[in-house]
């Protein structure tokens, strides 16, 4: 870990007040970072200090020695909110390729740790600050309790989702009993061969616990005319959204959208990228909403003015560029976003928004909307259209 020309004022701060993570035993050429920066580890690494207090993303990959061939294996990682001055202690389990932070139980161990801390430090690399900034820009909604909700019980998000079979089908004879496709013979198609492979789900406690998007975007009771309305300007789910997993803390819903991106930017789970678009089309097609939760909406452009700054160039050619999902999805909220019913403020921040996003990606936002084109949707059983 190099260390990193600082401010001597801030150093001492940090040096004063700043949270230790002691982690002992990471074997050499591990991969570990914090936050928005990693490094390979060297064999006198013992941790890291001067960690500024708050909330922050500890993550490692195990790997193979170089006559091994030095491969890195999955991310691994951990959402911690530490306090001034805290000590935490973990130690390296090879069995696992894990840390263990029950030591940081034993108040006479972290006890011990604290009156030897001096002659840790040489072992100790220092917090990235050059990256503060940045970190805390793309996580200043997400609350210690948020953090704690949403990520999985086991307190890991793995870059690889830990899953086993939905069902156990140990023989053929137990494929036909649940009235599936017998295995021992040879596949005629691709899809033949798909539907034999074991439905698969995460093991418990291992998911990422985000809000359901609502499926049903419309009341009980809607008439057609209604369903077509709630299939178009998506209000009403947003609001069932907020009322099912937000009621305290509206808000918390963008805390929840940087917690999901961050998921995947920097823990690499695919999973937090598609509940990020998810959650993001929702917000930016809910025309009613845009006009009754002004706070919401100017905390929405701030979350992806940071968001859309970090991301490298790459990212929106492979993934966000499919489907055109990112312009198109960003044009519905612009065009919402200028109705005559729309607070002034967040027009004029939607506004310079968009001519900021126009001028960086070169992104068309006045191109036809896709939405021009009929709206299908889906009546419930019994509702006919006459």
């Amino acid at each position: 870990m190099d260390s990193v020309d600082m401010d001597p004022e801030v150093a001492r701060g940090l040096f004063e007040e700043g949270a230790t993570l002691v982690l002992l035993g990471v074997p050499a050429g591990t991969e570990l970072g914090i936050d928005y920066k990693s490094w390979q580890v060297g064999p006198r690494f013992r941790g890291v200090k001067m960690i500024p207090p708050g909330l922050h993303f500890l993550h490692y990959s195990s790997s193979n020695a170089a006559s091994c061939g030095g491969e890195t294996g999955p991310r691994t990682g951990l959402f911690l909110t530490l306090k001034p001055r805290e000590i935490l202690l973990a130690n390296w389990v090879p069995s696992e390729e894990d840390l263990d932070f029950s030591a940081s139980q034993n108040q006479e161990e972290v006890a011990r740790v604290r009156a030897g801390l001096q002659d840790l430090d040489p072992f100790l690399g220092p917090y990235p600050y050059e990256v503060l900034r940045k970190w805390v820009s793309l996580t200043d909604k997400v609350s210690q309790e948020l953090a704690s909700r949403l990520q999985p019980l086991s307190g890991r998000v793995c870059a690889f989702s830990d899953v086993i079979p939905e069902v156990q089908l140990t023989h053929t004879k137990d494929r036909v009993e649940q009235n599936l496709p017998r295995n021992d013979t040879e596949c005629q198609s691709m899809k033949e061969g798909l539907d034999k492979l074991p439905k698969m789900k995460p093991r418990e406690g291992t998911a990422l616990r985000f809000s359901p998007i609502p499926k049903k975007t419309y009341p009980p009771g809607a008439t057609p005319a209604q369903i077509t309305q709630c299939s178009m300007d998506l209000s009403y789910a947003l609001d069932s959204l907020l009322e099912s997993n937000h009621q305290q803390q509206p808000l918390n819903v963008l805390g929840e959208l940087q917690f999901a991106f961050v998921c995947f930017l920097i823990g690499n789970v695919y999973e937090g990228f598609e509940h990020w678009k998810r959650l993001l089309a929702l917000l930016c097609r809910s025309e009613v909403a845009m006009c009754q939760r002004r706070d919401l909406y100017l905390g929405l452009i701030a979350v992806l003015y940071h968001q859309l700054g970090e991301v490298p160039p790459d990212f929106f050619v492979d993934i966000v560029s499919q489907d055109n999902f990112l312009t198109s999805t960003l044009q519905d909220f612009f065009r919402f976003a200028s109705g005559p019913e729309v607070d002034r403020t967040l027009q004029k921040r939607a506004e310079k928004f968009k001519a900021h996003l126009t001028k960086k990606f070169s992104w068309d936002f006045e191109a036809d909307p896709g939405d021009c084109e009929p709206v299908v949707v889906e009546l419930p059983d019994g509702v006919t259209v006459d």
